[in-house]
């Protein structure tokens, strides 16, 4: 086995832990809450010692943080599949009832709002909260002009940035919907989106 080989194996194995971490962080912040999981309580969900999880989290607050920008990599991949996409437009109809089910998945929308609550309240955290929303909000900008041009619309507006700010909100307001109301009708919301996203892409 060559030194490279060795290096290469080591790296993903050091990948395979931490994310065998992040998804053992992702299940017990939902589930118990950020404060309410301890070191201890996350070794056990992840099934290693609390000092292999310190040797590639310093704490808490990098963990979640990692989460973040997992969760930020997750929507730039689905980003990429519109930016690559033949008809923009049509993509992003299409995607509507698997965003839907994301966002109103219970065990996301708790770890979603468990993260935005830590961020109301902790700026290291409110720091990369608001860095992943800057990002994921400009190419957003950028494939929403895109899917106008394939309406035949012009593809840029004064009004993109409003425009995209409230179809986030209408997406990420989804995942307080499902805790409020678990038993909201997800099919009798999908056709309404996507008339609100016709409406809002097409403009006047």
């Amino acid at each position: 086995m060559t030194l490279s080989t060795r290096s290469d194996q080591d790296q993903t194995r050091a990948q395979t832990r931490r994310s065998q971490i992040l998804d053992a962080a992702a299940v017990c912040f939902a589930r118990e809450g950020f404060h309410g999981t301890s070191i201890a309580a996350l070794s056990r969900a992840a099934g290693m010692s609390s000092g292999h999880i310190y040797h590639f989290f310093e704490n808490k607050e990098a963990i979640i943080e990692a989460l973040v920008e997992r969760r930020l990599e997750q929507s730039l991949e689905m980003v990429s599949q519109f930016e690559n996409a033949e008809d923009v437009f049509q993509a992003l109809i299409d995607r509507v009832d698997l965003g839907l089910n994301e966002k109103t998945d219970l065990d996301n929308a708790a770890l979603e709002l468990e993260i935005l609550a830590e961020a109301a309240r902790n700026p290291r955290v409110a720091a990369s909260v608001r860095e992943a929303d800057r990002i994921k909000r400009e190419r957003l900008i950028g494939v929403l002009g895109r899917a106008r041009q394939a309406l035949g619309r012009e593809p840029e507006t004064p009004d993109a940035d409003a425009v995209t700010e409230i179809l986030m909100a209408l997406f990420d307001g989804l995942a307080a919907r499902v805790i409020n109301h678990p038993e909201l009708d997800r099919t009798a919301l999908a056709p309404l989106i996507r008339i609100a996203l016709r409406t809002f892409i097409e403009g006047e």
